[in-house]
């Protein structure tokens, strides 16, 4: 019986935290920079806010969706229970949607009225939060600086990032 793979040899390409011992926690490069200069549109208030003014008081956990795509559709159901289950906590959460409000709505449908989404229809926040692939879940502190990030759907990764939220 040959030895156990070390854990970067099971994921390449992943920085792993505590030196590949066992249990080591996998992580993906995050971005650390501040944020600041980034600005969000609310769906709901139709008014746009830099990215400072929405992390004064809690973090900020967001799920990015691209509307236009069966990945976006497909993780619609489980973003909107971790939406949800994080809405209680001392945090903001809202879905960050590349695409115009009527296309939000459309995509949101009811949801719109019970989660904040924010609109990116030029996918400016998007990039400057660092993501170059939806769906994606991020999670920006008070700083604002984003603290973790999982794109596509990867759904340890999404679960590492919310675990570091609580």
């Amino acid at each position: 019986m040959s030895p156990p793979m070390s854990p970067p040899a099971l994921m390449p390409g992943v920085e792993w935290l505590g030196s590949g011992a066992p249990g080591a926690l996998h992580s993906q490069t995050v971005a650390t920079e501040l944020v600041r200069d980034l600005s969000l549109r609310s769906l709901q208030r139709d008014d746009e806010r830099p990215l400072a003014e929405w992390t004064t008081t809690f973090q900020l956990f967001v799920v990015a969706l691209d509307p236009y795509t069966v990945e976006s559709s497909v993780v619609l159901p489980t973003a909107t229970k971790l939406l949800r289950e994080y809405a209680e906590s001392d945090c903001r959460t809202a879905f960050l949607m590349a695409c115009d409000g009527e296309d939000a709505r459309r995509f949101l449908g009811p949801l719109v009225e019970e989660l904040m989404v924010f609109v990116d229809p030029e996918r400016t926040a998007i990039t400057g939060l660092g993501l170059t692939t939806l769906p994606a879940v991020v999670h920006i502190d008070q700083s604002p600086a984003v603290a973790n990030m999982a794109e596509g759907w990867d759904p340890v990764a999404w679960r590492d990032v919310a675990s570091n939220l609580s």
